[in-house]
């Protein structure tokens, strides 16, 4: 087994063609998060990884083999929820308070200007649909942000467009006074919004609206 104790966070520092000729680890965010863990390279080749604790491997980042070689690190496609605004009835605002309200959960969070992802929760699904915003179940990197303080920073990642996208959901009522509006009201890729919400949102509504994302 071929053993790696360094990361070069985003092969900052090497020439971009010997990171484009490296070898390559895919590796989705359960064991990028890990300081220790066992994988195969595009090579073939068994890697023991060694990295100080509390370093989260990200996307982009080149590990370098105690034989010199380097491996560069991809973020593997899984599935995670996609959360997006309402552009027919929300506000850019929206993604701004889930965030906040994922946040006091402890929950890993992607930020996007656009859209936020998480790992599939089903309570957490139906508390944001219950806010008014779109979730859709999409297969793609997952590039949660990092604590303010660490070391390795939080850095952007860009993701490519999801290509299982199951959407189609129905906002859960707010509140009683707004049962009508949940179950008429269907949120999905293909949702055109030409139809009547059959009410205005108030102050308290947009109190607990959350953001969505793409």
């Amino acid at each position: 087994m071929l053993q790696t104790a360094k990361l070069i966070p985003q092969g900052q520092g090497l020439a971009p063609v010997l990171v484009k000729r490296a070898a390559t680890l895919t590796l989705d965010w359960d064991l990028r998060q890990k300081s220790r863990f066992e994988a195969t390279d595009s090579l073939g080749r068994r890697l023991g990884v060694f990295l100080p604790r509390g370093t989260v491997v990200r996307g982009g980042d080149v590990l370098i083999a105690e034989d010199g070689s380097l491996i560069r690190v991809e973020a593997a496609p899984q599935t995670v929820l996609r959360i997006t605004a309402c552009t027919a009835h929300g506000s850019a605002f929206d993604l701004t308070r889930a965030a906040y309200h994922l946040g006091n959960r402890h929950v890993p969070i992607e930020l996007r200007p656009d859209y936020l992802q998480i790992e599939p929760d089903h309570v957490l699904a139906d508390m944001l649909r219950t806010m008014h915003l779109m979730v859709n179940t999409v297969d793609a990197p997952f590039e949660p942000e990092s604590g303010a303080y660490s070391s390795h920073g939080a850095h952007a990642h860009s993701s490519p467009d999801s290509h299982a996208t199951h959407a189609n959901h129905a906002h859960a009522p707010k509140a009683e006074s707004h049962a009508a509006h949940a179950s008429a009201h269907v949120h999905g890729p293909g949702c055109s919004h030409d139809h009547d919400h059959g009410h205005n949102h108030g102050h308290d509504e947009h109190h607990d609206r959350g953001p969505h994302a793409h």
